[in-house]
């Protein structure tokens, strides 16, 4: 029988031992041990707030967590233990606008989303997984510690890093479709590595050309108006 997992408790950091990095860890780590259902609080939870050691939340780190969660089995906030030190979706209104929207986006890719809540069921497979779980013949793919899929259809690789507006994503052979600009990107004979553009609000996504998961969820988005 499929489990499901809370990914919890991490400092409100962009840390790889216990923050925002340490997610997709758990993410990726909770599934290769039974777990099916995976997600994570928005935000972190754990503020420290002491005159020798601080962790507030800034707005780049929790706008970054809401466009991890929104590709989780469960998209869910969190103000953490100290919510007066903490950066918070209503703090101002760009950020709950980028809430709104990337809950518009959670919302998106639903139909596939029940497809492999099913499937994990019915098999145990995580919704979220590993790379080497689809391209186990692709040695690129073990050293790949913070990228993730979503079933077999959409490759993720979430901005994990404060200031940064691209990130680094390894593709495996085939052709990869960009959910936000529609740009093909891959070779049909080898992985490659690229570096795509990751403003706030579009993480790095990629859908396998003729995946129908993929088109149907860029069709619910651009009919939303997201895209």
């Amino acid at each position: 029988m499929a489990e499901d997992v809370h990914i919890w408790d991490q400092k409100v950091s962009w840390d790889e031992h216990d923050g925002i990095k340490s997610a997709v860890t758990g993410l990726l780590s909770s599934g290769l041990s039974g777990y099916a259902f995976e997600h994570t609080d928005i935000g972190g939870y754990t503020a420290i707030d002491n005159p020798l050691l601080k962790y507030h939340r800034s707005k780049e780190l929790l706008m970054r967590w809401t466009e991890l969660a929104a590709f989780t089995v469960v998209f869910r906030t969190h103000e953490g233990n100290r919510p007066e030190v903490n950066h918070q979706i209503y703090s101002d209104g760009e950020t709950l606008r980028h809430l709104a929207r990337l809950a518009e986006v959670y919302a998106a890719w639903k139909p596939y989303r029940m497809k492999l809540v099913k499937e994990a069921a019915e098999t145990g497979l995580p919704v979220v997984r590993h790379p080497f779980v689809h391209y186990p013949d692709d040695p690129e793919v073990y050293g790949l510690n913070y990228q993730f899929m979503v079933g077999s259809e959409l490759m993720v690789a979430p901005v994990l890093d404060p200031g940064e507006d691209a990130v680094e994503v390894y593709l495996p052979a085939g052709r990869w479709v960009h959910l936000w600009s529609g740009k093909e990107y891959g070779s049909a004979e080898e992985g490659v590595y690229r570096t795509i553009p990751a403003p706030i609000g579009e993480p790095a996504v990629f859908y396998n050309e003729g995946s129908d998961a993929g088109r149907r969820f860029r069709e619910e988005l651009e009919r939303r108006g997201v895209l």
